[in-house]
């Protein structure tokens, strides 16, 4: 699968586990940045990552920040992106499963690396169940 990756300086060091995650699972992954901890603005990221993702360049996007909040927000301006902060693996199963969920926006500073890595793997392989969840999901998009 093709995998965009990318958050905010708090978000950095599991940007890192996650993207070796990623690698080690055969996985091709474009890391939109930041490419170090210091201070940034996550809109200058999560931006490009969510307009590749709505023109279908990759399949997934995953985004790492301190809350999840910002970049979810930001991401969730993009018509076609379905963007859902996780902060442990059920939940981001249902974000696949329930909403179609094409981008996870996980809290770095509220989970630990284990539960991040875990709702990682959940995110990839987890289907979306479509049926009456499709009539909802169709729903979403303003415009």
């Amino acid at each position: 699968m093709k995998i965009a990756l990318g958050g905010d300086h708090a978000g950095y060091q599991y940007k890192g586990i996650v993207r070796k995650q990623l690698e080690a699972l055969g996985h091709e992954v474009k890391d939109f940045g930041p490419f170090s901890d210091a201070s940034v603005d996550y809109p200058d990221y999560v931006h490009p990552l969510s307009t590749a993702v709505e023109n279908k360049e990759y399949e997934l996007g995953i985004l790492l920040c301190g809350s999840g909040n910002g970049v979810a927000i930001t991401a969730n301006k993009h018509a076609g992106i379905r963007a859902a902060l996780c902060w442990q693996k059920e939940l981001a199963v249902l974000a696949r499963s329930h909403n179609n969920a094409n981008v996870l926006c996980v809290p770095a500073r509220f989970v630990s690396e284990e539960v991040a890595q875990e709702m990682v793997e959940a995110f990839l392989t987890t289907p979306f169940e479509g049926g009456r969840h499709q009539t909802r999901v169709s729903k979403i998009a303003c415009s």
